[in-house]
């Protein structure tokens, strides 16, 4: 992807807009995780997600046990293998999340302007009068006048499946509320979410404990999506936990901001997280409508300065039930990457939705689209002046290459690295070319057995914008011990060809470490 594009900045021709898009090895360079579940966990259906441009897979455990899990993603390793996609796996804590119980099953029709009682007794039946919640405290943090929303897998703004209560009068632990909307709730569990009031649970949940200590560990997971971050300290203890479970200290923790608290904090939590994902559904709960793209732009403006992914939510819920979705929709998405995100977060659509893989086509399209008339140039320069001089010796090897690629119309970059580290920071200046970080395995011993590194941040790049991973074979180090060892870089500018994203006469720019020193050449093919 050349930067001969036009720019939005620039006049438009309308009928360039008619013109059919060029297909490209990489569909696009946003990525897309999308969330497995009833509709998508078969063999089938998980090949056709990874095939429309799905690279993680996200798993989350507010709903279905470990078994169903477990099958989940035993088939999702299986589909890995027949399309040789590479795939992330992303596990969703549960965090501090209020529900509502339905023992019944049967839906819940709620009448406007009638009263229904919460109450934290779970042994009772869900009736339209009374709804039993998961939380003993909830009398103690609501007042007369506070607003509660509960909806089934979070409110999609849809005034059906959704509810709206106004507190009247606490009695003893039962919240007396009266219901603004009237609304059928379907199926066993809602969310309940008190606006902009503070619930006295830990972030990181005894349950969720259990699951990343067992589930987790067993199934390398490759990031934490931590719900409800509230606080940097939610990070650190999130990260202290996993540092105690083996090979999990590798684990990248994403922080979900979806409150005011979390809004609040933002600036501690971005610097703690590996990466941010902006739960877009809570959030739109807690901050008035009007409020919430202001948020979006600059809480991805600081991630992108930080050299962090963000990740955006609730993008295209209509397509949980239609094959396309509505105009603001897709404009949304587009604007979500013209913003700077890395990545579009699939919830509902892909775990329940009827068009899982079709879903995933469109949104990366619409990536694609806008990905083409993203200011580069501009975004290159905000970043330099933000990162301020002098630079260190790695911003300025990354932010030269990135230079030196859209100069020279280099058709890929290719970056090679043991830790990762060296390829975020290229992707971070968001070139307009693919950036290939061959990730070469490092052999560690401790006394008792060997292990290669290199397949967790081979992985971990699969959330990050621009950014796609090899994984080396082991006995080609990283590091050329002359210039004359170029085996590695046959290997991988043979792999390019093969899959069609370099041709003859194309120019490539290449990062590596020859010795000591960081080096940036361009080379041009030949036939």
């Amino acid at each position: 992807m050349h930067s001969h594009h036009l720019l939005l900045e620039e006049p438009i021709r309308m009928a360039s807009i008619l013109e059919p898009s060029k297909p490209n090895f990489f569909p696009a360079m946003s990525k897309i995780v999308g969330t497995l579940g009833p509709k998508s966990r078969s063999v089938d259906v998980i090949s056709g997600c990874l095939n429309a441009g799905m690279s993680v897979a996200r798993f989350d455990f507010s709903w279905g046990d470990t078994e169903f899990h477990q099958e989940t993603l035993e088939n999702l390793k299986s589909a890995i293998k027949s399309t040789k996609k590479l795939c992330a796996v992303m596990l969703d804590t549960v965090g501090p999340e209020l529900q509502v119980v339905n023992r019944t099953d049967h839906p819940i029709s709620l009448q406007a302007d009638s009263l229904v009682v919460l109450t934290p007794d779970e042994d009772k039946d869900a009736t339209p009068n009374l709804l039993p919640i998961n939380f003993h405290g909830l009398s103690k943090a609501v007042k007369p006048g506070d607003t509660i929303f509960i909806g089934q897998y979070l409110f999609t703004g849809s005034e059906t499946t959704s509810v709206w209560l106004e507190v009247t009068e606490v009695k003893g632990e039962d919240v007396v509320c009266l219901i603004k909307n009237s609304a059928t709730l379907a199926g066993s569990l809602y969310t309940l979410h008190v606006s902009q009031i503070r619930i006295d649970l830990p972030t990181l949940t005894d349950k969720d404990k259990e699951v990343i200590s067992t589930w987790g560990v067993r199934n390398n997971i490759d990031f934490l999506s931590l719900s409800y971050t509230r606080h940097a300290e939610d990070v650190r203890h999130a990260r202290e936990y996993l540092s105690k479970l083996g090979d999990l200290s590798q684990t990248q923790i994403f922080a979900k901001i979806e409150n005011v608290e979390g809004l609040n904090h933002f600036d501690e939590i971005l610097q703690e997280a590996d990466g941010i994902i902006l739960s877009r559904g809570n959030l739109g709960i807690d901050l008035p409508p009007e409020k919430v793209f202001l948020f979006q732009k600059a809480a991805v403006y600081k991630c992108n300065m930080a050299g962090k992914p963000a990740v955006v939510t609730r993008v295209v819920d209509s397509m949980t039930d239609n094959l396309r979705p509505t105009r603001a929709e897709a404009t949304d998405v587009a604007n979500a990457i013209l913003d700077g995100s890395d990545a579009i977060l699939l919830g509902a659509e892909t775990l329940r939705g009827l068009y899982p893989v079709e879903t995933i086509s469109i949104v990366g399209k619409i990536c694609a689209e806008a990905e083409k008339v993203y200011n580069q140039d501009l975004y290159f320069k905000k970043t330099v002046k933000y990162v301020g001089e002098p630079m260190t010796h790695l911003e300025s090897i990354a932010s030269s290459a990135v230079r030196a690629a859209i100069k020279v119309k280099a058709s890929v970059i290719i970056c090679f690295t043991s830790s990762g580290r060296a390829a975020r920071l290229i992707a971070k200046y968001r070139p307009t070319m693919p950036v290939i970080s061959v990730v070469v395995p490092l052999l560690k011993t401790n006394q008792l057995r060997w292990t290669f590194t290199g397949a967790f941040e081979a992985r971990q790049s699969l959330i990050v914008r621009g950014l796609f991973p090899l994984l080396a074979d082991p006995r080609h180090p990283a590091e050329s011990t002359g210039a004359t060892n170029e085996s590695i870089l046959k290997v991988a500018l043979d792999h390019g060809k093969a899959f069609g994203i370099v041709k003859p006469h194309d120019r490539v720019v290449i990062c590596q470490k020859v010795g000591d020193d960081a080096v940036v050449k361009i080379i041009e093919l030949e036939d």
